[in-house]
């Protein structure tokens, strides 16, 4: 089993929680109390305070009010600091960190490319090279990102994963043909598993051209999450009008869907094409 890097302990995060823990015990103060002072659950401050949840803008501001910190702004600072430190856009860690982690059904359409959940690594490798003014050691970091973001997969209560792609994906090159045949194969290999479903979705469909997005079903009765790409950035919430037109649009798109098994011969098809 692979060792997991400790987060370092002057890390903003760390010192996040830790500054956290200690201002709720010299107030003698539960984590469940406090959890009711943020809106939010005991698991979450437990989190918080062992530095494996990302704190939210609301989180860091409530703590300052609640302990008062000095300047009224010493929670939203680290805060401030966690989000700055290297990994990935800022709104992505929040995706990552504290939507997928708990989410119970992901569903996901993307009209270009392999969804970076199922993709080798050779493929996204060949996708973050590309990136204007890339330097050896970004591509690397931005690859093992990902790879790590996929250990998500094999958590011990999986996810249902519902993919839609665009037909036009299966034949677009990314890297040498070796690197599409291996990777249509993954996607043959992942759907095996009961839990994860692709299904290709006909050129024809033209309401899916507006671009990818993710849609997050969560526990406990929160509400469902999406997110949404562009060129430059991305956009992540759960604001109901918002996730609402996204989820007209991903039921228009699957409307649009060969079904699976049609799906996965379409896929073996197209990789024997890469040979």
């Amino acid at each position: 089993m692979d060792e997991v890097t400790p987060l370092d302990p002057g890390s903003p995060r760390m010192r996040f929680g830790a500054e956290m823990r200690r201002l709720r015990e010299a107030a003698q103060l539960s984590q469940s109390s406090v959890a009711a002072r943020l809106g939010c659950t005991q698991t979450q401050v437990s989190r918080l305070e062992g530095a494996s949840r990302t704190p939210s803008k609301s989180d860091a501001e409530r703590l300052d009010r609640l302990f008062k910190t000095a300047n009224g702004n010493a929670f939203t600072r680290l805060r401030e600091r966690i989000l700055a430190q290297p990994g990935g856009p800022i709104w992505f860690q929040s995706w990552v960190e504290e939507i997928e982690p708990t989410a119970l059904v992901l569903r996901s359409w993307d009209p270009l490319l392999i969804p970076g959940l199922l993709q080798t690594e050779s493929y996204a490798r060949h996708i973050f090279s590309q990136e204007p003014q890339a330097t050896s050691e970004e591509i690397e970091r931005r690859v093992q990102n990902r790879i790590q973001r996929q250990q998500i997969l094999d958590r011990d209560t999986p996810f249902s994963l519902l993919m839609l792609i665009d037909a036009g994906v299966l034949r677009r090159k990314v890297g040498e043909a070796k690197v599409m045949y291996e990777q249509l194969g993954y996607l043959l290999e992942i759907t095996q598993r009961p839990t994860v479903s692709v299904q290709i979705v006909s050129p024809e469909c033209l309401t899916g051209l507006m671009g990818a997005f993710m849609i997050a079903e969560l526990p406990h009765e929160q509400p469902d999450a999406v997110h949404v790409d562009s060129s430059d950035a991305g956009h992540v919430t759960t604001d109901r009008k918002s996730v609402t037109a996204i989820w007209k649009r991903y039921e228009m798109i699957r409307l649009w869907a060969y079904p699976e098994h049609m799906s996965l011969k379409m896929i073996e098809d197209v990789r024997q094409e890469w040979t």
